[in-house]
């Protein structure tokens, strides 16, 4: 945030820049679109996180839409819901950070990929060449956002694919020259540009910000190789059970001679974790690009099953009560909610309990009619699971901001602002708040 305002300010969209000094760790697309709402709206903190609430809503439609034309009407709307519905797109959604828009073009060109190879595999090689263009488009969109990731990662994924269902006809499909040209319309003026204005960017950028971090512990974010398995298992819970009947789906259908959107999709999950879990920087944020491709596998396996049964299964049921029981055990665990929190921030911990308490009631109540429309009407009891959850996480999200507010800057940069003149230079010793100056709203 406080990038985009420095550029909003200064209107040098070329060097990004935090507290005058140079910033070349990634890409501006995000900062542009943070700095352009700025314009339109103010400064603030909806807006600072309006780019990553906007690309992770869209990307919920995207999935819906891919879904539905691959696999049908029906497995369209639950992917649409199971994306919506899982913790972490629902907690990502909220944070200012470059993962949520980086997800969100990551899987434009994922599902651009999916559609163009349909409408091959359906003689529609117009539609086809098309929507490859859109895949090329969304890579330099991606690349934009977080660097070369945006084009490494479907690169590799596109090759797990071919060597492991020795699809090699694709290679036909991709379009790859008109494709780098408008990949390179795409990212070529920016990269130029800096390049010409600040002649350290090269190495910076794609030696230190690209190799060393990923094969080197400089930056201090490493963390064991498993690291993000609790993430996909937090973050997909409600869905677990769909995840591992999709898996076991996939690969009953290996033999199939035609493109498997299926196998692309497991494709697209296996091989950004393990490209993330041998890397030696790791953060949260680093995984979210699986969820889309797991909300469409677990759309499809439910589909699927609804396809040649009148109800949902047993299974289903017992799924939704598990987290029905869930909730009521979380009431009994409200006193620990801030226990090892500092004295100054027990009130915020307090009114946050609050919050835990709307959301895990939202989590029983929805879990539970969810159990009782089982046998009634199918798809309005998946709605009504997925919508219980959405509300759980939306609501504990928002609620964090009463401890967000508490261990950030906010209240401090209001105290300063009242005291001290506008032009006043400001120091920080031995500890750097990233939110003071945005709350300042100077270097």
């Amino acid at each position: 945030a406080q990038m985009a305002r420095e550029m909003m300010v200064s209107g040098d969209y070329i060097t990004p820049r935090y507290n005058d000094y140079k910033y070349f760790e990634k890409p501006p697309l995000h900062i542009w679109a943070s700095a352009i709402t700025f314009q339109l709206f103010g400064l603030g903190e909806w807006q600072a996180r309006l780019w990553s609430g906007l690309t992770g809503y869209l990307t919920i439609l995207l999935v819906g839409f891919t879904a539905a034309q691959l696999f049908g009407r029906v497995t369209g709307y639950l992917a649409a819901l199971i994306l919506l519905s899982s913790p972490m797109w629902v907690v990502g959604g909220h944070f200012n950070a470059l993962d949520m828009g980086l997800s969100a073009f990551l899987n434009l060109a994922l599902c651009a990929l999916l559609l163009a190879q349909h409408a091959y595999e359906h003689q529609r090689p117009q539609s086809g060449r098309h929507w490859m263009w859109v895949c090329w488009l969304a890579m330099g969109l991606a690349t934009l956002s977080k660097g070369l990731i945006g084009i490494v990662i479907p690169g590799m994924v596109l090759f797990a694919y071919i060597v492991t269902r020795f699809d090699w006809k694709i290679l036909g499909r991709l379009h790859i020259f008109s494709g780098l040209v408008i990949f390179l319309i795409v990212t070529a003026p920016w990269f130029i540009a800096v390049s010409i204005e600040n002649p350290e960017f090269a190495h910076f950028f794609f030696i230190y910000e690209h190799f060393e971090r990923f094969t080197a512990t400089a930056h201090g974010r490493t963390a064991p190789f498993y690291f993000f398995l609790p993430l996909v298992l937090v973050g997909f819970l409600p869905w677990m059970p769909q995840f591992f009947q999709s898996a076991r789906q996939t690969l009953m259908q290996y033999r199939m001679q035609s493109f498997s959107a299926s196998w692309m999709l497991w494709a697209w999950f296996a091989v950004i974790l393990i490209f993330f879990s041998i890397s030696r920087s790791k953060l949260p944020g680093y995984i979210m690009p699986v969820f889309p491709a797991l909300a469409i596998l677990a759309a499809k396996s439910i589909a699927d099953y609804l396809e040649s049964h009148a109800h949902l299964s047993i299974g289903w049921r017992l799924q939704t009560l598990f987290f029905t029981l869930l909730a009521i055990t979380g009431f009994f665990f409200l006193s620990e909610v801030g226990r090892n929190g500092q004295p100054d921030e027990v009130d915020a911990y307090q009114a946050y309990t609050v919050w835990i308490v709307v959301a895990l009631s939202c989590l029983l109540v929805f879990s539970l009619v969810a159990s009782l429309l089982a046998k009634r009407n199918a798809l309005l009891s998946i709605a009504l699971f997925a919508f219980g959850f959405f509300l759980t996480a939306t609501i504990a999200g928002t609620g964090h901001e009463t401890l967000g507010r508490a261990v950030s800057g906010y209240d401090l940069a209001q105290k300063v602002k009242s005291q001290i003149p506008s032009d006043a230079r400001i120091y920080s010793v031995r500890l750097l708040d990233h939110t003071v100056p945005f709350y300042l709203e100077r270097n």
